[in-house]
């Protein structure tokens, strides 16, 4: 069996802030809370100690500690702060998995042999990092990482939990169903009186797998002490980073561009020689005054080296213009240097047997109105989950992973059949749907429909049939050939200023055309259209 060691620094957002040179200078037991969206997303102790506490508004923070001090919250910061750390215990233990900055895993078989015992190995990696300035790290030990984060979270400072082996589901047995950390099951569990994770371990596994998918059937390994998921343990970073200069230095972009493709291909090669590709490159271009132009670069497969030497004549030929667009270097150019921000093996990017990926050329020209427009210039659709059209879509900027905000995978009761429309309005146009004594469709709170559809009108499109004289009249109504409906739609409804009670209905018109309306608090609107 291998164990695992989880370390977790308590409050490590506001750590990242006021410990790390951040420009941020405060006394140690300030009372500190970072706020993201409005909402507490992390506070320090002395803040928790006056009632502060995680998910509160601004204004009832500050009505329960008048000298709160409040920050925005960075995550790029966050996780800047924490590498340090992870090189720190790559030291004595390689192979670290982050889990959240923070945070983090190893298999402490190896140093746990080396030093002594399991505990003895916790306390060499508190002592390094004590070293670092990290003077509140905790440790626990157990057979998968879910219970040794649980355990760690019991530990003292600078101390270690070591759950003994095969006790993971005891040690787990009595703690709070919170600690799954998903609020939409967590409050369902409670709802149904599973408040404790024993209690949830003790339905039946198939039981859950019906009920709650498949998300909610990892929670219920873990609740069981047990963990299947692979050990994703990093590789310590190695120096891939290339850079070239130039003596004397190049006042012509193509110069510069032609002048890299040397250093380009031996970047692009020491990373194939590790059986990796490049997905993210920073391109960091330095003149001789002192300047320095550096820039992301995101590429939906990989880089090869025409694509960089092409990253460096954009990087150079960019202009000032819209926010977000790359400044122009306005002096000769001494070095241009390449830093890998992300890699993969080149087996999770091999083509597929039709072949696969955008086309090298769309690639090429997206890429190149991003660096004259910015980043957020150039925007890819992705379809995910959700109840209504617009829900499933997701705009991602050109080159970033196609990830949607909302998986598709879990069930969503009251969402639309396959086919999905063919146009979303945005926002939804305004409709009118009336029964045959022309009174207005509406649903009742239990779903039932007052009256059947009989005709149907969009504001700003014509409806009507081309041969109904009756259709043209003032409210320009088409008569409804066939419907199907409602499916209605009840969404959080514990929040009263989120909250949405809806129906959706798929009708079809006499000219053939079909639609998705939607009705809410007696109003109707045309959502999308079938083509």
């Amino acid at each position: 069996m291998t164990r695992t060691l989880v370390l977790w620094c308590p409050d490590w957002p506001v750590r990242a802030v006021t410990h790390t040179g951040a420009g941020v200078d405060l006394p140690r037991a300030a009372p500190v809370a970072l706020f993201e969206r409005g909402e507490v997303m992390a506070c320090s102790a002395s803040a928790r100690a006056d009632g502060v506490r995680r998910g509160q508004r601004m204004r009832d923070a500050q009505a329960r500690c008048p000298a709160l001090v409040t920050l925005d919250y960075d995550p790029a910061l966050d996780v800047r702060a924490f590498e340090p750390v992870l090189a720190a215990v790559e030291e004595i233990a390689p192979g670290v998995q982050p889990l959240r900055p923070g945070t983090c895993a190893v298999r402490v078989s190896g140093p746990g042999r080396y030093f002594g015992g399991e505990e003895h190995a916790a306390a060499v990696l508190a002592e390094r990092l004590v070293a670092l300035g990290i003077d509140d790290v905790r440790f626990g030990v157990a057979d998968a990482v879910f219970a040794a984060e649980q355990a760690a979270r019991q530990a003292l400072p600078q101390d270690s939990v070591v759950v003994p082996p095969g006790e993971g589901g005891a040690f787990l047995r009595d703690l709070p169903v919170g600690v799954l950390d998903r609020p939409e099951l967590v409050s369902l569990l409670q709802r149904l009186g599973l408040r404790t994770l024993g209690a949830f371990a003790a339905v039946p596994h198939a039981d859950v797998l019906t009920r709650f998918g498949h998300d909610g059937a990892l929670a219920h390994r873990l609740a069981r002490g047990v963990d299947d998921r692979p050990f994703a343990g990093r590789r310590p970073p190695s120096d891939l980073e290339r850079e070239v200069r130039f003596e004397p230095p190049l006042e012509d972009a193509e110069a510069v561009a032609f002048s890299v493709r040397r250093t380009a291909e031996a970047f692009v090669s020491a990373i194939a020689a590790r059986q990796m590709v490049c997905t993210s490159v920073w391109v960091e271009v330095h003149t001789d005054r002192g300047e320095t132009s550096e820039r992301q670069w995101l590429h939906p497969r990989w880089f090869d080296a025409a694509d960089l030497v092409d990253r460096v004549r954009w990087q150079l030929q960019a202009r000032p213009g819209p926010a977000g667009a790359v400044s122009a270097v306005a002096a000769p150019v001494s070095a241009v240097r390449f830093v890998p921000a992300d890699v993969a093996p080149v087996t999770d990017h091999a083509d597929g047997l039709w072949g696969s990926g955008a086309d090298a050329r769309v690639h090429r020209a997206a890429s190149k109105v991003q660096s004259m427009l910015g980043r957020e210039a150039v925007l890819s659709a992705v379809v995910g989950g959700g109840r209504g059209p617009a829900d499933r879509q997701t705009l991602v900027p050109w080159g970033d992973p196609p990830t949607a905000e909302r998986a598709a995978s879990p069930p969503w009761p009251g969402s639309m059949p396959a086919p999905a429309p063919a146009t979303v309005y945005d926002p939804p146009r305004p409709a009118q749907v009336v029964g045959a004594s022309g009174q207005q469709v509406a649903v009742s709170e239990r779903g039932m429909v007052t009256a059947a559809p009989a005709r149907f009108g969009v504001e700003g499109l014509d409806t009507a049939a081309p041969s109904s004289l009756a259709a043209r009249s003032a409210e320009r109504l088409q008569p409804v050939a066939a419907w199907a409906g409602p499916w209605p739609v009840d969404e959080r409804w514990w929040d009263a200023e989120q909250a949405v009670r809806a129906a959706r209905f798929q009708v079809v018109g006499v000219d053939g055309s079909a639609w998705l309306l939607r009705v809410s608090d007696g109003a109707w609107c045309v959502e999308a259209r079938y083509d």
